[in-house]
């Protein structure tokens, strides 16, 4: 059986990420991967809408990487939009645009499935062993939080409370005020009840995080120890004590000071704040001393779930 080509164009709030891929049996091989800061929730998530610039600058992604898609001569694409689309009140109008622009059905999935397809992605990673994880995916419009093992997820949840919403309704001031953080951890404590109900039940013991966030903050982790990541590993550990030494300096930094930590990207300056205070909440209730940060997340859950089809394909035909 020849391998086969595949796009996943994940459409999140803040960044649209390209994975062009040649599966084949159980795995597969990264051809190109590209991911552009479109930021489709600025100016109008809290509106539950989409602005017209956010609309032009994801057209004009979407665009560039039909562009690249065409070039690898790929039939195969996957489009998933998350939660700037799925609550936005023209976003079936912005979904019917992309299809008549450039061919490409979107598939604007629910939170349940993007927790699953998170889960699914963080599984085929290799980072979870047989204990209980607390999995987290800080996007830009929700946060989703898995609780399971590498057999299976126990628990999910998406909650409407990403990135840009929290910079939304409590980053006025940079740095972060104290009064601002008060307000905001008070604010958590209330929309995840259901988490830390099913924390309680299930009793993780290790935490994973998934996706931008823990991308740049194991970065610069590893930038402030000079060490250096091994290309091949698909699963990094963050000391808590190295996590809360960056939580301090991004808390107390402004922008700019921000930006000069060593690893830090400009797409995520703004955003890293919040979504440090969440992880910083969420770690109240996990007792161990890492944190796991997975490179695999939604758009290789969905890769995972191709594999799958295509090893059943092969196993059919030998």
């Amino acid at each position: 059986m020849t391998n086969r080509k595949a796009a996943i164009i994940d459409m999140g709030t803040n960044t649209f990420h390209l994975l062009l891929v040649e599966l084949n049996a159980e795995n597969f091989t990264t051809i190109y991967k590209e991911k552009i800061p479109v930021k489709i929730g600025q100016g109008g998530i809290s509106k539950n809408t989409i602005t017209n610039d956010a609309s032009k600058r994801a057209f004009h992604t979407l665009g560039h990487f039909k562009n690249l898609i065409d070039g690898e001569g790929i039939t195969e694409v996957f489009a998933f939009a998350t939660s700037a689309v799925r609550n936005a009140d023209n976003g079936l109008v912005f979904v019917s645009e992309i299809k008549s622009k450039f061919g490409i059905d979107v598939h604007v999935i629910d939170g349940d499935e993007e927790a699953q397809l998170i889960y699914e992605g963080i599984r085929f990673s290799g980072a979870l062993d047989e204990s209980t994880h607390l999995m987290m995916d800080i996007g830009g419009g929700s946060v989703e939080f898995i609780i399971g093992n590498n057999k299976e997820a126990f628990w999910k949840q998406s909650f409407e409370i990403g990135g840009q919403r929290l910079l939304d309704l409590f980053h006025y001031h940079d740095p972060i005020l104290d009064s601002e953080v008060v307000k905001l951890n008070s604010f958590l404590d209330e929309k995840l009840k259901p988490l830390i109900n099913a924390i309680e039940l299930y009793q993780p013991t290790k935490i994973v995080g998934a996706s931008g966030t823990f991308d740049t903050l194991s970065d610069m982790y590893y930038e402030s120890t000079h060490a250096k990541k091994r290309v091949p590993e698909l699963a990094f550990f963050l000391p808590r004590t190295g996590f809360e030494a960056l939580a301090h300096q991004l808390i107390s930094l402004e922008k700019s000071e921000r930006l000069q930590i060593p690893g830090m990207i400009p797409m995520r300056v703004d955003m890293i704040v919040v979504a440090t205070c969440l992880i910083t909440f969420i770690l109240q209730y996990i007792s161990g001393d890492h944190l796991i940060c997975s490179s695999f997340a939604l758009k290789e859950g969905a890769i995972s779930r191709l594999v799958k089809v295509d090893s059943l394909a092969g196993a059919v035909t030998n």
